[in-house]
C-alpha cells in the first residue's frame, strides 16, 4: 500500500501511537517480535543512552512482509510478551502498522513524520537488517526520510558493511563519536553502532522451542 494512498488517514485518531511532544528524540524499534527477547531490550537501552534519546517505540508489525509467516504468532500475543519484557517505562509498545493496515516501513515513518513533525526521530535496525535492506520497497526513500543506526549483531557486521546498501549510502555514514547529534541531523545519515553483542535472536528462540516440542512429542 502506497503512502500515496493513506494519506487521507494519516492524521487519523484511530491509529493509536505512543505520546510524543515537540523536541524529543525518539527511536523506532521495527519488527515482528516473535518472540521479543532480551536483546530487544539491551539495544533500546544502548541505543538510548549513546544517542542521547528520549524513548524507543516498538513498533510490532503485523508480519514481515520479506519473512516466511508460518511460525508468526498472533499479533495480541506478541504484543502482551513484548509489553511484559519491556517494563521500562522509556520503552514503548505500539502495533500502529495494524491500525494503518500496511506493514510497509515507509509508509509507517512517512505516518510518524506526519502525525508528528516537530519530533525528531530515529529509525533502528541490525546489522543484518542492513545486508538486506537494498531488498527493502523504497528503501532509499527510507533513507532520505528520517536518520537511522544499526546496532551490531553477532557475524553480521562484515556482510553489513559490504551490502549494497550500505556502499551506496557509505558517504552519509557517521562515526560512533558523533552518535549523540544524529537525531538532529538532516537525513541522509546513518550510524553503525558497536555495541556489547548478544547472541539471543528470534529465530533461534522459536527453533529451539520447535526442538522441545518435538522432543516431548516422542514415544
Amino acid at each position: 500500500m502506497s503512502v500515496r494512498l493513506l494519506s487521507k488517514s494519516f492524521g487519523s485518531l484511530a491509529v493509536r501511537v505512543p505520546a510524543a511532544a515537540p523536541g524529543q528524540r525518539i527511536g523506532l524499534l521495527g519488527g515482528s517480535f516473535n518472540p521479543p527477547h532480551r536483546a530487544h531490550v539491551a539495544i533500546s537501552e544502548a541505543v538510548m543512552k549513546r544517542l542521547g534519546l528520549d524513548e524507543v517505540w516498538w513498533l510490532v508489525s503485523p508480519g514481515n512482509p520479506l519473512k516466511n509467516h508460518d511460525d508468526l504468532a498472533p499479533l495480541s500475543e506478541r504484543l502482551e510478551a513484548c509489553r511484559r519484557l519491556a517494563s521500562r517505562p522509556r520503552i514503548k509498545v505500539t502495533a500502529l502498522e495494524a491500525d494503518l493496515k500496511s506493514a510497509s516501513t515507509i509508509v509507517t515513518l512517512s505516518f510518524l513524520k506526519r502525525r508528528f513533525p516537530r519530533v525528531h526521530f530515529v529509525w533502528l535496525m541490525g546489522g543484518d537488517n542492513l545486508a538486506g535492506f537494498h531488498r527493502w520497497g523504497e528503501w532509499r526513500r527510507i533513507a532520505q526520510l528520517m536518520p537511522f543506526v544499526v546496532a551490531d549483531r553477532p557475524q553480521w557486521r562484515l556482510k553489513a558493511l559490504a551490502s549494497p546498501a550500505a556502499r551506496a549510502l557509505a558517504k552519509y555514514r557517521i562515526g560512533d563519536q558523533f552518535a549523540h547529534g544524529l537525531a538532529n541531523r538532516t537525513p541522509p545519515a546513518w550510524l553503525y553502532l558497536t555495541l556489547r553483542l548478544s547472541p539471543e535472536s528470534s529465530t533461534e528462540i522459536r527453533a529451539n522451542r520447535r526442538g522441545a516440542r518435538i522432543t516431548r512429542e516422542k514415544p
